[in-house]
């Protein structure tokens, strides 16, 4: 063979070896299960999701915890330390009551064992944690949750020297953060581990209800009426196309706060022309609760779009701040955010970018009824 042809078949095996470690890199790929948003997002058990790019341009911090990391999303990030020192302390507490009654802290851990694929499964991307370090992430997360439900509802003393209560500000942003779409845990393994922590208190025929406290502790800021929340003591779970807003004062229609209190602020009718809603107050609160269930109804495909229908009505309604002026005169918003124009701009963002079907919501009637050509 000459040196030509020696050549060539040396140059023949190397691009044939670039060809094959390329096929190999690309089969790898294909083999490879997308990370960022899993097979998991897709089934109905999936609840837990991360906050959509579009809506994280509108309304940025609005979706991330800013004291406490509940589950892995935003797990060990620095600025969180402060209160993940106290989770443990929390945890100490629980202990110092189970242990003597013979549930360990082994047990949590081991009983958790059995539901971490499931818990897994729960969430729309890839968890990259170990097997310990998830199932530890489930019990020191869910027995803080507990521990605050339960000191709220009285049925355990907090401490006397406890900062998270004796400092004001804490509890409130702590009450905030349980709320945003990423910060969360499966309702399941915070049962889970209070049956556990129940069933070895031997107190199960007085017992509140999980759903009951955690109801009772979110409602501190939600302010509704004591018999409103005691009707969802067996609950088990917890938790842009409208252009044409200053046409409905132009059609003659109205707004007023209906003389009966309703249960719900979603609770909305329209009765020869005058539509009924009830007061909202607009703050911290009530901003980051709207913000962060419309992002969870957008992403969750089998749950109601309630929320994202009550936002995009009043999108509807409000276009600038003379509209949020109206409003608050009918004593159907409560400015507790900042100027009518900041209330505004929060109500049209909260509309922005969302997918949302007039036909198919709970105010699909009441759409049709003011909408004007």
């Amino acid at each position: 063979m000459d040196t030509t042809s020696l050549q060539e078949v040396q140059n023949h095996a190397t691009i044939s070896k670039m060809n094959n470690d390329r096929l190999a890199s690309l089969y790898q790929k294909i083999a490879e299960p997308p990370r960022l948003l899993s097979k998991a997002a897709a089934k109905a058990s999936c609840c837990i999701f991360r906050v959509p790019q579009s809506l994280l341009e509108i309304n940025g911090k609005s979706y991330q915890p800013h004291i406490v990391s509940i589950g892995p999303f935003h797990r060990g990030e620095p600025h969180l330390r402060m209160i993940e020192e106290h989770k443990w302390r929390y945890l100490g507490s629980l202990l110092s009551r189970t242990e003597p009654k013979g549930l360990t802290l082994q047990h949590y851990l081991k009983s958790m064992e059995s539901m971490e694929a499931r818990a897994r499964e729960c969430y729309s991307e890839t968890i990259h944690l170990s097997s310990d370090e998830f199932v530890e992430m489930m019990v020191l997360d869910g027995c803080f949750l507990i521990e605050l439900f339960r000191k709220n509802g009285r049925v355990v003393r907090f401490e006397r020297d406890d900062p998270l209560v004796n400092m004001f500000w804490v509890i409130p942003f702590m009450i905030r953060d349980f709320l945003r779409l990423e910060n969360q845990i499966p309702y399941f393994i915070l049962q889970h581990l209070y049956d556990l922590i129940t069933t070895s208190e031997d107190r199960q025929e007085s017992v509140k209800s999980l759903s009951f406290l955690a109801l009772d502790f979110f409602n501190s800021h939600m302010m509704r009426p004591p018999e409103a929340i005691a009707k969802l003591h067996n609950l088990t779970v917890m938790i842009i196309l409208l252009d044409q807003k200053k046409e409905l004062r132009r059609a003659g229609i109205k707004l007023n706060n209906p003389p009966k209190a309703f249960e719900s602020f979603l609770v909305i009718k329209c009765k020869r022309g005058v539509i009924e809603m009830p007061q909202i107050t607009i703050d911290d609160f009530m901003s980051s609760f709207l913000l962060n269930c419309v992002a969870y109804e957008q992403c969750h495909k089998s749950c109601s779009k309630h929320i994202t229908t009550y936002a995009t009505f009043l999108d509807y309604i409000v276009n600038t701040y003379k509209d949020v002026e109206y409003l608050a005169d009918r004593n159907i918003i409560e400015n507790c955010f900042g100027n009518d124009e900041e209330v505004a701009n929060f109500i049209n963002n909260l509309g922005k970018d969302v997918v949302f079907d007039p036909e198919k919501c709970y105010l699909s009637k009441l759409f049709n009824d003011v909408h004007v050509e």
